[in-house]
C-alpha cells in the first residue's frame, strides 16, 4: 500500500512537468510564429496566435488546480514542497510569456496592411530569436534540473537588454526622420518591448530552477541593462 502511494506521488511530480514542458513548447511556438506574422504581414497567422494564448491559460488553471490538490492530500515537505511551489511559479511566468506573444500578434494585425522598414524588422526577429533561445534553454534546464544552465541563462538576459535598447534607438530615429513612420515605429517598440519582458519572465524561471536545485536564491543582483523609458505596465 505504501508503495503505491509513492508510486502515485511520484506521478504526481511527473505530471507537473510533463505540463511545465507542454506549456513552454506552446509559449515557444506561439512567440515565434508572433514575429513571423508580423515579418509576413500574415493577419491569419497572427489571429492563430491570439487564439492560441487561451490553450496556454488552460494548461495554468490545470497545473494550479493540480498544485491545490497535491497540498490539500499530500501535504508536501522539503524538496516536494519546493518542487511543486516552484512548479506554480515556471506555470505563471509561461502564462505570462503566452500574453506577451498574443500582443505581438495582435500588433501584427495592426499593422499587416501596410509597409514595414525591413532593417527595424530583422532587429526585431533577431531580439525573438534569443528571447526564444533563452526561452528553450531554461526549459531544458528545467528538465535537467541544471542550476549551472540556469545560471548562464539568468546571466545573458543582459544580451536581450542591449538589443533591445539599440531597437528602441533606431526606431525613435525613424520615428524623427518622418512623421509618418510614427504609427508602425510606435507597434514595432511595443512588440520589442514586449519580446524584452519575455526575456525578464525567462529570467524568473532561470531564478525558481536555481532556487529549486539548491535551495537559495542567486546571491547577485539580477543583470539588467534596459536604458529606456518604460512604455508598459509591469
Amino acid at each position: 500500500m505504501h508503495s503505491h502511494i509513492v508510486k502515485s506521488y511520484d506521478e504526481e511530480h511527473a505530471l507537473l512537468d510533463r505540463k511545465i514542458a507542454h506549456m513552454g513548447g506552446l509559449a515557444e511556438h506561439i512567440l515565434v510564429q508572433s514575429l513571423d506574422a508580423l515579418e509576413q504581414r500574415d493577419p491569419g497567422l497572427a489571429e492563430i496566435v491570439v487564439k492560441s494564448d487561451k490553450t496556454i491559460d488552460g494548461l495554468q488553471r490545470e497545473e494550479e488546480d493540480l498544485v491545490i490538490s497535491m497540498i490539500a492530500r499530500r501535504q508536501p515537505m522539503a524538496n516536494d514542497l519546493r518542487h511543486i511551489m516552484a512548479a506554480l511559479r515556471i506555470t505563471g511566468d509561461l502564462e505570462r510569456i503566452g500574453d506577451l506573444a498574443k500582443n505581438i500578434g495582435k500588433r501584427a494585425l495592426a499593422v499587416s496592411a501596410g509597409p514595414h522598414p525591413k532593417p527595424l524588422i530583422t532587429g526585431l526577429r533577431h531580439m525573438a530569436d534569443l528571447a526564444r533561445a533563452q526561452l528553450k534553454e531554461v526549459l531544458d534546464a528545467y528538465a535537467a534540473r541544471d542550476a549551472d544552465r540556469a545560471l548562464a541563462v539568468w546571466r545573458g538576459d543582459e544580451k536581450i537588454d542591449a538589443t533591445y535598447n539599440s531597437l528602441f534607438r533606431e526606431l525613435l530615429t525613424y520615428m524623427m526622420e518622418d512623421p509618418r513612420n510614427i504609427g508602425i515605429s510606435t507597434h514595432l517598440l511595443f512588440g520589442a518591448k514586449n519580446i524584452e519582458r519575455v526575456g525578464d519572465h525567462t529570467t524568473n524561471i532561470a531564478e525558481t530552477i536555481h532556487y529549486l536545485v539548491r535551495g537559495s536564491n542567486i546571491a547577485d543582483d539580477r543583470p539588467k541593462d534596459d536604458q529606456t523609458p518604460s512604455m508598459l505596465p509591469p
